[in-house]
């Protein structure tokens, strides 16, 4: 999985490199207030001034103090431009920041790149899709709910909640925010470089780390598949229950429409003229309990949609983003690491092949380059070590999210038994008011027999 790997290196060896690696990628210090305004960064960052207590490897976080952490509330704020939508804002709300700002998608977007780029080996959930053109509201709608998943997973990740991206992001009220974040990212380099534990990482993973990340791979990669049917059957049994509500309020619509008529009857139907108009008038009266109906089976649908199937996709942002990290794993810096020893095997042959040619400005610059290759690698199987750091923990925060099955599971059977609670008494409500459409003889009103009835007793 990791490639081929190096001996580790002396401590002081291990520390330079990193150092080196930080003096590299860094940007040049700035003058004047700029210097100032990063020590500011660095001193609001909780998480560089303080070491783990224990075992730094094991997340000690319960379901419950993840979801403590923060709610996040995403809603649009639309402006129009003439006839046209233009664009849309988003206030975004925020409980533990006290804090309301605006917030445009690009503005998403922006975070989402200094987030990925500060934090590379944990789950960064992915962005909705930018708006295409002709976006209808329905689209509009789908997108507010996506990034308010994303903006409340990220609220409540361990090391995002405690870094100052985030607090920028949900209580900065200015007009340049993009500017402000980009400035907090530049100020310092990525989670590898900052981590004081980055260059110990490979003390504390255990033995067998391949073996377990390939079967924590396999086991979120099976969960997710079942979690997508389950959305997907979830999404099905609340867009039924929005069509039910649709297609009652039509029922009692079509009701009161012919209770509503007002075609003479023909002269031979005559003898039935106070039969007709009774029914009609029952007839109209019943559309308000099938618009009561209606309502009551959207609520449902509306409810199943927000506490079901939102709690099913934000689940399954999380662990897309957790396949997404484990293509990055493999990807990024374990493909890199395994590029920089093909190259540091290229370059010994070429010194061997110098050397017997007896070319000593040649042996001296190669000498000089498999030294800094050597760097390079040690660099990378820092890197290496540390992304699986990342992903052993981010496994367990995956784990710790499984609990959130029943939340959902509750929510799906509280739903149910209140919606078929409340249409159950109004369908009750609603047999009484029947009795008045149908006419025995000598007009004694006799409803209808129900299958289960042995006999009819006349109302």
């Amino acid at each position: 999985m990791t490639g081929r790997a190096m001996d580790p290196l002396p401590s002081p060896a291990v520390a330079a490199a990193a150092e080196a690696e930080a003096d590299e990628e860094a940007d040049p210090p700035a003058t004047g207030p700029r210097t100032s305004q990063v020590t500011e960064w660095r001193a609001l960052d909780p998480g560089r001034m303080q070491m783990p207590q224990g075992n730094p490897l094991l997340l000690s976080y319960t379901l419950q103090e993840l979801l403590a952490k923060d709610t996040v509330q995403v809603e649009l704020i639309p402006e129009k431009k003439g006839l046209f939508l233009k664009h849309v804002e988003y206030e975004v709300s925020s409980q533990r920041f006290k804090s309301s700002v605006y917030r445009r998608y690009n503005d998403f977007v922006v975070f989402h790149e200094v987030l990925l780029h500060k934090f590379p080996y944990r789950m960064v959930p992915a962005l909705p899709p930018k708006r295409v053109l002709g976006a209808d509201r329905e689209f509009i709608e789908g997108r507010r709910r996506a990034l308010k998943r994303f903006i409340n997973l990220v609220a409540r990740h361990p090391p995002f909640s405690e870094d100052v991206l985030l607090k920028l992001f949900l209580s900065f009220s200015g007009s340049d925010v993009q500017h402000k974040l980009k400035e907090a990212a530049q100020c310092v380099g990525d989670e590898f470089m900052n981590c004081k534990l980055a260059a110990r990482a490979k003390d504390f993973l255990p033995a067998d780390i391949q073996t377990q990340f390939a079967m924590s791979r396999e086991l979120i990669r099976n969960v997710y598949n079942s979690f997508y049917k389950l959305r997907d059957r979830a999404e099905r049994i609340a867009s039924r229950a929005i069509d039910n509500a649709a297609d009652l309020l039509i029922f009692g619509k079509e009701l009161s429409a012919l209770g509503s008529d007002t075609t003479p009857l023909p002269s031979w139907a005559a003898l039935h003229l106070s039969t007709w108009g009774s029914l009609k008038q029952a007839l109209k009266g019943l559309s308000v309990e099938f618009a009561l109906l209606a309502d009551k089976a959207a609520q449902q649908g509306k409810k199943e949609e927000n506490d079901v199937v939102e709690k099913l996709n934000l689940f399954l942002d999380l662990l897309q983003s957790y396949k997404d990290l484990c293509e990055r794993h493999e990807k990024g810096v374990l493909h890199k690491h395994q590029r920089a020893l093909h190259k540091y095997g290229l370059m010994k042959r070429q010194m061997m092949s110098a050397a017997h040619g007896r070319e000593p400005e040649s042996v001296e610059q190669l000498e000089s380059r498999i030294v800094e290759q050597e760097n390079v690698i040690q660099t990378m199987e820092l890197r290496n070590y540390f992304s699986l750091y990342c992903l052993h923990q981010e496994t367990q925060l995956v784990h710790v999210y499984l609990p959130l099955t029943s939340h959902i599971l509750g929510a799906f059977v509280n739903s149910q038994i209140q919606g078929h609670k409340e249409m159950s008494k109004v369908w009750n409500d609603l047999k009484p008011k029947l009795s008045c459409l149908f006419a025995g003889p000598h007009s004694v009103l006799t409803p209808p027999r129900s299958p289960q009835e042995d006999g009819v007793c006349p109302h």
